[in-house]
């Protein structure tokens, strides 16, 4: 019985203790990109959200995706918006460079056909 309560206080002894975060040499980087969205809360302005759901339009915008995302391209371009509506693709969001922008439009025309893109992307800037 002696050795059970033993057993007990040792390994009760350590519940309340709390532990310190670890320590980081990085500042908290705030990921609440609002503001970087705010092309999104214009009325007019196509979102994802806008994109039809009939067979034709998501296999188009299915096509166009695999093959931003099967070029070495960076992050941002592989996430870029496309949205695809009877046919017409619009393209938005920020890539690293003009030559992302013009190869993704060129996926566009190629699966979706000329005069059926409208590319609204933008080049990143840098600070």
């Amino acid at each position: 019985m002696r050795f059970l309560s033993l057993i007990a206080v040792c390994a009760l002894t350590g519940c309340n203790q709390t532990s310190s975060p670890p320590a980081s040499g990085t500042a908290a980087v705030d990921r609440d990109n609002t503001a970087n969205n705010a092309r999104d809360r214009a009325g007019t302005a196509k979102t994802p959200i806008d994109q039809n759901e009939n067979k034709k339009d998501v296999g188009i915008t299915a096509d166009i995706r695999k093959l931003v995302v099967d070029t070495k391209m960076s992050v941002n371009a592989q996430n870029a918006k496309i949205i695809t509506q009877d046919g017409k693709v619009t393209l938005r969001g920020p890539v690293k460079s003009e030559d992302e922008k013009t190869q993704i439009e060129k996926f566009a025309v190629d699966v979706a056909g000329a005069g059926n893109v409208e590319n609204l992307l933008e080049v990143e800037t840098t600070n």
